[in-house]
């Protein structure tokens, strides 16, 4: 059974747009829920349709502001985020806020890292050419402007939580078809 499932992160929102009757919410979740879809996806161009035309992000790690600026900026890290391989993804939140101006998401974010990447990345692994399910406490702020698009991301991770080597039948659909497409459960699907 696999460990992620990347349907989960975007649940807490639908479930709250469903129930939500005031417009200006129902704009603001509904561009950060179309965000989400468009990374999963993943698609660049709806990815980057979801932003105002000058986003900022902000990625808290240490004390530092790691995060893009300006649409090239956060175009390039979508680039290079995708080809890290690790957007396949699940976001369990237990806690969503909602106003006029921002989303905020609260809840454990759990992405599966090729074993070479999070080498590199500076997280502990003993073999490079397995696949680990690294598990971070995040929370973000998904400031919406006043034409109902995302200005950017201000994150608060605190970290690697857990680092779990995975087995093959651990991995998702998704992620097999990424990064080992040439397997034998990849072809008979």
């Amino acid at each position: 059974m696999a460990v992620i499932d990347p349907n989960r992160t975007w649940e807490m929102l639908e479930n709250r747009l469903a129930v939500t009757t005031n417009e200006r919410h129902r704009v603001v979740l509904g561009i950060v829920l179309e965000h989400m879809k468009a990374e999963a996806e993943p698609n660049l161009d709806r990815l980057m349709a979801t932003l105002s035309p000058t986003p900022d992000y902000h990625f808290w790690n240490g004390g530092k502001d790691v995060g893009p600026e300006g649409y090239d900026g956060v175009r390039t890290y979508y680039v290079n985020f995708l080809e890290t391989r690790t957007n396949v993804l699940e976001f369990t939140l237990d806690r969503l806020v909602v106003d006029d101006h921002c989303v905020v998401t609260e809840g454990y974010l759990k992405q599966i890292y090729p074993g070479s990447y999070a080498a590199r990345s500076g997280i502990p692994v003993d073999d490079e050419s397995a696949d680990y399910l690294v598990v971070h406490r995040q929370l973000i702020l998904w400031p919406v402007d006043e034409n109902g698009l995302v200005q950017g991301e201000d994150s608060y991770s605190s970290g690697p939580v857990t680092v779990t080597k995975l087995s093959f039948d651990e991995l998702p659909q998704e992620y097999i078809d990424l990064v080992h497409p040439s397997s034998d459960r990849a072809m008979r699907s």
